[in-house]
């Protein structure tokens, strides 16, 4: 039996990890590769092999850990759901990395870092991942209050709406410290996923009451 292919995932992931957590705690500059591979009992070849170089380690770092990219497919397949539906399956699949507890802790705080310390990787992920899902936020919108294009409201409804979701990310220190129970297991992440399909449909009623207000 071949155990090649486990082995080098793991060796992968516990180098990944040790990234993370240096990466994290020093920054690009500041986190050497050999402190890294020193923590996750690797040598220095191991980072060519798996990520190419320093650069694609820190990237793996900075992406991984919250999952992949969307899939452009998915995200469209979304368009043609009803919004109930729509809105849940978006909520689970944003919140599902919470589910990895201490490691989303590390990838938030290296966000954070980014932002004070840049190396041009945040970009990519404002255009890779972040405008991806903005993008169909508001083409579900436009489609669901019946518009031709959208117009500011509509970008600030479609802000709002996942700002509820990225709240738990970035609030992740300050609510395992107020409620820890929100975040507590999968079976409260999918409660968390659900209530927030909830909150999200009466704003988006909200909305579609305040338009036909000001139309009458």
């Amino acid at each position: 039996m071949n155990t090649s292919l486990p082995a080098h995932a793991d060796s992968r992931r516990k180098l990944l990890l040790a990234a993370l957590r240096l990466f994290a705690a020093k920054g690009y500059e500041g986190a050497t590769t050999r402190e890294i591979c020193d923590a996750a009992g690797a040598n220095l070849s191991a980072i060519r092999y798996y990520f190419g170089d320093k650069g694609g380690l820190y990237r793996a770092a900075f992406c991984e850990p919250l999952g992949e990219e969307p899939d452009p497919a998915l995200l469209r397949g979304l368009l043609e759901l009803p919004l109930p539906q729509a809105f849940s399956m978006f909520f689970r699949e944003f919140l599902q990395p919470l589910e990895r507890g201490e490691e989303v802790r590390l990838v938030m705080k290296l966000h954070f870092r980014e932002m004070i310390e840049p190396t041009g990787i945040w970009q990519q992920e404002i255009d890779t991942e972040i405008r991806p899902q903005h993008e169909l936020m508001v083409a579900m919108l436009v489609k669901t209050l019946d518009l031709t294009a959208p117009d500011a409201d509509v970008q600030r409804l479609a802000i709002a709406i996942v700002a509820m979701a990225v709240h738990f990310y970035v609030g992740f220190d300050v609510i395992d410290v107020l409620a820890p129970e929100v975040l507590s297991s999968p079976d409260a992440i999918e409660t968390l996923s659900q209530r927030l399909t909830g909150y999200a449909l009466s704003m988006v009623e909200g909305e579609r009451q305040r338009r036909e207000a000001a139309c009458s």
